[in-house]
Order: structure tokens, then sequence, then C-alpha cells
């Protein structure tokens, strides 16, 4: 017996989807290769009622919105030649489908040189009947998925409590965050008043000319990695990160021994957990459709 469509998009949804935290890993992705400089996610009863991700990117076009959750569509990719310097996290255009299929989505954007912004609802890869709707709205994107796996009583099942896939969602967030210092994370419930974690955005700053209170040199070029590091881990865990510098032969660096478990986590983590962005090319960044 062959499948209907229905049932074929909602199994391939759940390869791609399997609980907040990996539509998160999704979301974020498609913000950071829309050129995003703050990301800030919301989330409620853990990220099952609702997840909510806003950035400052480039934002959609409106031309573009009719086909967004569409199956294999994506701005990132023309040709199969591309894929040699694709120089973006995602390509295949099945993130926002295979939420489209398992969650209710609704996506409010607007283009820098757009009069307003603009809103639309999205069900079954599809854009609802209501349409494309103009909205008061700032430069950027926010994806609002809520009832995740509403009509998957099985994967639904599968999800953790709530606190577990909250942790699960922070701590992706976590990643990114650590490997982007140049983009300001924020992840909070809604309704609370303070974020669970905040992170502006750093960079480098010379220290070299500052002195200390007895008119010393206060030290080197300041690391935006480990500020970065330090918003999300504190200090304790920040003072155990050593330099290390690569080489043909090798690397050198001085030997600190970890305190905490948190620790070593993040020193995985200061690269990338998912896919390492490939370095810069001549082939257009895109603009987070994915």
């Amino acid at each position: 017996m062959r499948l209907s469509p229905d049932v074929v998009n909602r199994v391939a949804a759940g390869e791609v989807i399997h609980r907040p935290a990996s539509a998160l890993k999704e979301m974020l992705e498609n913000s950071l290769d829309a050129g995003s400089k703050s990301i800030t996610v919301t989330v409620r009863d853990g990220g099952n009622k609702l997840l909510q991700v806003t950035d400052d990117g480039c934002g959609i076009r409106d031309e573009d919105l009719s086909i967004l959750c569409e199956r294999h569509t994506t701005s990132k990719l023309r040709t199969f030649e591309d894929l040699d310097a694709v120089a973006t996290f995602g390509f295949r255009g099945e993130a926002l489908a295979s939420m489209s299929f398992v969650a209710n989505l609704t996506v409010t954007t607007m283009t820098a040189d757009a009069a307003h912004a603009t809103r639309a609802a999205y069900a079954d890869g599809k854009m609802t009947p209501e349409g494309a709707r103009p909205t008061a709205g700032v430069p950027g994107t926010t994806v609002c998925v809520e009832n995740l796996f509403y009509n998957v009583p099985t994967r639904r099942r599968a999800l953790r409590s709530a606190s577990e896939e909250y942790a699960r969602v922070l701590e992706t967030t976590q990643r990114y965050a650590a490997s982007r210092p140049d983009v300001a994370f924020t992840v909070r419930k809604l309704g609370d008043a303070r974020p669970a974690l905040r992170c502006p955005s750093v960079c480098a700053v010379d220290d070299t000319r500052m002195t200390n209170g007895n008119g010393t040199p206060a030290g080197v070029a300041r690391n935006p990695r480990v500020d970065r590091l330090r918003a999300i881990y504190g200090d304790t865990t920040a003072r155990c990160l050593a330099p290390l510098a690569f080489s043909a032969g090798g690397w050198t660096g001085a030997s600190v021994a970890p305190t905490t478990d948190d620790t070593a986590a993040l020193l995985q983590s200061s690269g990338v957990h998912a896919r390492s962005r490939p370095p810069e090319t001549n082939v257009p960044r895109g603009d987070g459709i994915s």
C-alpha cells in the first residue's frame, strides 16, 4: 500500500524534529545564516507549548513567503555545484517545512527596506488560507512554533517533562552562544521577568593600555570567546580555560586541569556542537530560509 502524502510528511518531519531542542537548533541556524546580531528565545512548557525565536537578521522577502514552508525550497542553494562552496549551516530547505507538519507555525518578518512587517501562518507545508497580512514590526524575523507534535501522539508521549526539555533548549542555545561571541543571545521563559540566559555580544578589547591600581599594565588583549564563556558558565569555569596555539607540529599551551564537568562540556562547545561554519566565500549567504 502506498502511504498518503500526509503520513509521509509527518514521518519525514519526525526525522528532522525530534523535540523542542532540535527545532530550536534549526531556528538558531536560520537566524545566524540571516546575519543576525541579536537572538531571543522564548519558551513555554519547555518548548512543548511555545518555542519562539526572534532575530534582527535580514528578514524574508514578501514574495518568498508563499513557498517558505514547502519542502526543498531554500535561498541558500541554487545549483548542485554550489555545495562546493556553501557558507551556511543549512541548505536543504526542510526545517521549516517539517515544523509546519507537526506544529502550529507562524512567521513574522520584515526586511530593512520594507514599509511594514508581514505575518503568515503555515500548516502542512503551505500558507493557511488567511494568507500573509501586514502587521507592526521591526526588521528581522520571529518564528513561533506552538503545540509541537499536537498531531503525532506517539512523538508527544515520548517527550520528557517540561523542565527536562527546557534544560535541553537552554543547553542548545548555550552551545551556539559559545561559538558566536559576536551575537547576543537571550533565553527566557514566557512570563518571567528575568532571562535564564543573557549573553551580550562581545568583541576583542585591547586591555594592554589599561593599568592596575598601582600603575602597572593590566594585561593583554581580552579574548571575546573567554568573555562569552564566562557569561554562560561563570567565573569559576572561565578561570580553568587556557589558550592553545596550533601549528603543523601539533599544539602547545598551558596545562590546566578542569575542575568541573561544565568545563569539559564548554571546551567541546567552544567550536560548534553541530556543523562548523566553513570559511567565507563569494557565494551569497542567503536570507535564513532553510
